[in-house]
């Protein structure tokens, strides 16, 4: 199809492989935004305070959530803990959990409680691949000086925000040869190298793309904290890399939606001694990534031509099902519709505390219905 002609599109719901909900208040707000940005599936991050460690609490995490919003499918993980098990392991199979998230220690938002030295988990990532969960990995090596990262495939370069992820995939790389049948996503990549890197790799190896990365660049967020994250998006090339791998025929469905929406409330964004680091997408998941897609059209580093319902629905969907071996058992399908939806200046809701700020605030976008 011509892209840049098309006035409305039809596609089937989408799947959302990297998201956070929260808890308490700031999920009864963004939990139901899921469905507003034209997914009915996610993938739910374990990184509450405190962690989700344990099959109990997971579980009794996903009720609170289905509570909420009941027309979403949560597929819940783990938080990658030094109290993790194999028999937490097994457990976790049997109650439906799908799959754990690895945080490198105080990398980013709720990540103190995080991993050290991957090869103590060793015994769990081998039990992880016998029982055919997923392993997430958040593709970082720390900068801060007071967490002593330690991994045998790291040297000794000075680590910054802008190196982080290029640093940590000799770990990605070390873990997949060690565990090859093992599922390991790579979440979030931002740089043209994580994209190479995954798929260099075997077919037990996946990477999402966030919404916002396929619109960023260093000089967004620096000049404005709800453009800021972590990862933090990297230079023309590194953005111009993610939107077209989207509609490239050597993606091969390795690389699919995980938008890491993560909210937080605007005066921890702006107002404090730190900004948190996370970008609000969920409400408009689906109509950013065609807004990048557009732009990348328009700058010449997307072909028109490529960006084919096959390859939507690839990425918004059919890949990430497929690698997490679920199916969107409804069937449902969204309608978006060029230049008829606008972004929220803001998130609240009467009777709740956190107010939140979207990416693009105040901007236009495609609408999303459901038929």
């Amino acid at each position: 199809m011509d892209f840049l002609n098309v006035e409305e599109i039809e596609l089937p719901a989408a799947f959302d492989a990297h998201v956070h909900l929260r808890d308490s208040e700031m999920a009864q707000l963004v939990t139901p935004t899921v469905r507003m940005g034209g997914v009915n599936q996610v993938y739910v991050m374990p990184n509450l305070v405190p962690p989700i460690t344990t099959v109990e609490q997971c579980l009794a995490y996903r009720a609170r959530l289905e509570a909420i919003e009941p027309n979403v499918e949560f597929l819940m993980s783990l938080y990658l803990h030094e109290s993790i098990t194999p028999e937490v392991i097994r457990e976790a199979k049997k109650a439906g959990i799908v799959g754990v998230k690895s945080y490198p220690a105080g990398v980013t938002t709720n990540s103190s409680s995080g991993v050290i030295n991957y090869e103590t988990f060793y015994p769990i990532f081998a039990e992880m691949e016998k029982q055919d969960m997923v392993l997430n990995l958040h593709g970082e090596v720390p900068s801060n000086p007071s967490h002593a990262y330690s991994d045998s495939t790291k040297d000794s370069q000075a680590i910054t925000i802008l190196n982080a992820e290029p640093a940590f995939l000799p770990t990605l790389k070390s873990l997949h040869a060690t565990f090859p049948k093992l599922r390991i996503i790579l979440e979030h990549c931002s740089t043209a190298l994580a994209l190479n890197t995954v798929l260099s790799l075997g077919p037990t190896v996946s990477g999402t793309l966030t919404a916002h990365h396929l619109s960023l660049t260093i000089d967004d967020w620096a000049g404005d904290p709800y453009c800021f994250c972590k990862p933090v998006a990297k230079t023309p090339e590194d953005r111009d890399a993610l939107l077209a791998a989207i509609v490239s025929p050597s993606n091969n469905g390795k690389l699919f939606l995980g938008t890491d929406s993560a909210p937080h409330a605007r005066e921890k964004k702006r107002g404090e001694d730190k900004v948190a680091a996370g970008v609000f997408t969920q409400p408009y998941a689906v109509a950013y990534v065609l807004d990048a897609l557009e732009a990348g059209v328009e700058r010449r580093v997307v072909r028109a031509q490529d960006v084919t319902r096959e390859r939507l629905e690839g990425f918004f969907g059919v890949w990430g099902r497929s690698f997490y071996k679920v199916q969107d058992k409804k069937g449902e399908r969204i309608v978006l519709r060029r230049k008829q939806g606008k972004v929220a200046d803001i998130l609240r809701k009467e009777g709740l505390a956190p107010e939140v700020v979207p990416f693009r605030r105040g901007e236009e976008t495609w609408s999303v219905s459901w038929k």
